[in-house]
């Protein structure tokens, strides 16, 4: 097998399980206060600190939120902000191309009497004017992921973040930062971020497990509310026992990744340059100014994707035609028609996406793959 759709998911790492063994033993509850307890406790508040310095980050400047996943702490951040306090005027302001669980989350606000301004994306950028422009408008809330899961699109969040603090003093900065993190640097010393989104199963950590990274002067302004409300867990922004296996499994994780992050960035860089250089002149790669190095969104002529992802596996290749949580959906991506592509193009475009394990070896299979398809698949019309 080749696996080459580590944007949807990744295999557990060594450090991984053996953080999640460890703590199957330590099975006490974290808000127990006796010593099975405290043993529970301590795993997360390590998962805490390891989150934090990966990103540059103080513990008194910064809180960590778990939660089960990217989704919950996306909606966490939405619904959150917007249900904190009653918002005058009540706007928010994102991107077209965000994941389905930004959008969507925005558009029940809409039906909600909430005015959402969605920031267009062609080619991989966000207009400077455009920013600005909705900035004007005073909105509480200004969500752009730092980088997109789908074209691998950079969107320059520090940049955007400073401006908009220097705009709208008032609006709180939130980033997915799920497909950045890992992959690109992420300071949060530097990032004028309120909230930052994290999640395992991306970085080789177990699914069910992610984060949301709070600026604590966000919690001093009371500016984001509980969406699930029980026991109090978490700082009572987050209720239900905590996911200590997984909280674990998280650390072993983020330990891994950051253990050398320049030189998996450089493998990843070297893979993308090498898939790039070596494609068959027929297929386009759509690339935005600003690339992150594990994502190469790339279209087939006269090929759906549909097509080529079933030969690719038949072959032991797994790539995918965009994000996982869409593609057993019929609609076709938002994102890539948002990029600037055509509805045939996003019909026959693919996403692959490294991690450092993978292999030029595996690269170069991928190219004789798609050079046999280009040969014998004809798109169906």
């Amino acid at each position: 097998m080749i696996y080459l759709d580590n944007s949807a998911t990744t295999p557990l790492s060594p450090s991984a399980i053996e953080g999640m063994r460890s703590a199957i033993g330590r099975f006490g509850n974290p808000s127990s206060t006796h010593f099975m307890g405290r043993e529970a406790a301590r795993i997360e508040e390590e998962t805490k600190i390891a989150v934090l310095r990966s990103l540059d980050a103080r513990i008194e400047d910064h809180e960590v939120i778990f939660t089960s996943g990217g989704t919950e702490a996306n909606n966490l951040a939405v619904f959150g902000t917007a249900y904190a306090k009653k918002r005058r005027p009540p706007v928010l302001v994102t991107t077209d191309s965000e994941h389905p669980c930004i959008l969507e989350p925005c558009r029940r606000l809409e039906g909600e009497g909430f005015s959402v301004v969605r920031l267009k994306t062609a080619g991989g950028r966000i207009d400077e004017e455009e920013l600005k422009e909705a900035l004007n408008k005073t909105p509480f809330l200004l969500s752009v992921m730092a980088v997109n899961n789908e074209t691998g699109a950079v969107y320059g969040v520090e940049r955007i973040f400073s401006e908009a603090k220097a705009l709208c003093p008032g609006v709180i900065c939130h980033s997915d930062a799920v497909q950045a993190y890992g992959k690109i640097p992420l300071s949060l010393r530097r990032l004028k971020a309120d909230l930052l989104t994290l999640s395992a199963h991306k970085i080789h950590g177990p699914k069910g497990c992610g984060a949301l990274v709070v600026r604590r002067e966000l919690l001093k302004r009371k500016d984001l509310t509980a969406r699930l409300v029980g026991g109090g867990q978490e700082g009572g922004l987050r209720s239900g026992t905590q996911n200590t296996v997984g909280i674990a499994g998280f650390g072993g994780a983020v330990r891994n990744t950051f253990a050398d992050p320049a030189r998996d960035r450089a493998r990843l860089s070297a893979l993308r340059a090498a898939l790039i250089s070596s494609l068959p002149g027929e297929i386009t790669v759509n690339e935005a100014p600003e690339s992150a190095p594990h994502i190469v969104s790339i279209t087939l002529p006269h090929i759906k994707s549909e097509t080529a992802l079933n030969f690719l596996s038949g072959k032991g290749i797994c790539v995918s035609n965009g994000s996982a949580c869409a593609s057993n959906g019929r609609h076709k991506s938002y994102v890539l028609s948002a990029f600037g592509l055509c509805d045939k193009d996003v019909d026959s475009t693919l996403r692959v996406s490294f991690s450092p394990e993978n292999t030029a070896e595996e690269v170069s299979a991928l190219v004789s793959a798609l050079e046999e398809a280009l040969k014998t698949l004809v798109r169906f019309k």
